[in-house]
């Protein structure tokens, strides 16, 4: 029988969606993070920082979108997450420290969150956020604001062929609502959407058993995407249910507007999102590198109703794409 190499360190693996960082990264880590924390706070946002433990009663609020995948016990019994975002845990500061502050509210953070992943597809269970959290700033005013400082806080740290893409989680029930599609049947037409399977969506609208008109409408709308005209090419189909959109577009500076891509079809599947959704492409990864929107909601399941936006930043990906242009431009 072999016998072990007494030179061979001994493995001790670290669990699967985690990773250690090194100096040198984390060195240019901090630069990256430095930069958006000099943004955020130049904008008037104060950081702030909650516990990353919290009762799973306490997010409960939020929906089940937003549930987080790690629970344990404490000494007395009660059920403690790890936080899966930050946006919740600052509403909850906001109505519960905040309660008789004079809206707006702004506040930032650079923080740890934790998600549940299927390790196969290479995924993070541990991912460093930085974002803005603005309270009691409704749309559209509210919306281009975070928008402003997205582009911004990317400009800052040196990214150079970033977009935004821009949605609204609210037009496409506007549309089902305008043709009368119940809501139990909504569904599977709503999971199609999200992962933008439209040769699927196409399928659950054909057994919806609608008039031609409103099919197409159910099925081109969401596939819209592109400038500020996509608006003017979808008022046929969505009217009104745009002017929420379009109010927005026409607020934005013209270097954020350059930015933008109007999406018809971006939802998030975090239950709390309200209206405008926003989620930042670099070409130089295939996943988004943060996003963000409304949740006009959330605050008043805290108990004190305010509108508010936001956005997170994965500082990590970020990395990885402007590593990725400094590359391309040597």
């Amino acid at each position: 029988m072999p016998m072990d190499d007494p030179t061979t360190p001994p493995m001790h693996p670290i669990p699967s969606g985690t990773r250690d960082v090194l100096p040198d990264e984390m060195r240019e880590l901090r630069a990256i993070t430095g930069r958006m924390l000099d943004v955020f706070t130049a904008r008037g946002y104060g950081e702030v920082a909650t516990p990353a433990l919290e009762y799973e009663s306490t997010l409960a609020v939020a929906g089940p979108g937003a549930r987080p995948a790690y629970q344990l016990f404490d000494e007395a019994g009660e059920v403690l997450v790890l936080r899966s975002d930050m946006t919740v845990p600052i509403a909850r500061v906001a109505a519960t420290r905040f309660g008789s502050a004079e809206p707006p509210l702004r506040f930032c953070y650079l923080a740890h969150a934790y998600r549940g992943v299927r390790p196969q597809r290479g995924q993070s269970r541990e991912f460093l956020q930085a974002g803005i959290e603005l309270i009691g700033a409704p749309s559209p005013d509210g919306t281009a604001e975070a928008l402003a400082v997205l582009c911004e806080t990317l400009d800052a740290v040196g990214l150079e062929r970033y977009r935004v893409g821009v949605g609204d989680v609210s037009l496409y029930p506007a549309l089902l609502d305008a043709v009368g599609v119940s809501p139990a049947a909504r569904a599977p037409l709503l999971h199609e959407l999200e992962t933008r399977d439209f040769a699927g969506l196409e399928r659950e609208i054909a057994g919806l058993g609608l008039g031609p008109a409103d099919a197409r409408s159910l099925l081109r709308v969401p596939q819209l995407r592109g400038g500020p005209g996509v608006l003017d090419e979808a008022a046929g189909l969505a009217g009104a249910s745009l002017d929420g959109m379009r109010a927005v577009v026409g607020l934005l500076d013209p270097q954020v507007a350059d930015r933008v891509i109007v999406d018809l079809g971006l939802v998030r599947s975090l239950d709390y999102y309200t209206g405008a959704v926003f989620e930042v492409y670099d070409p130089a990864l295939g996943v988004p590198l943060g996003g963000g929107g409304r949740y006009d909601d959330l605050l008043g399941r805290f108990g004190r109703p305010l509108p508010a936006a936001g956005f997170a930043l994965a500082a990590e990906r970020v990395h990885i794409a402007l590593a990725a242009e400094e590359a391309a431009r040597e």
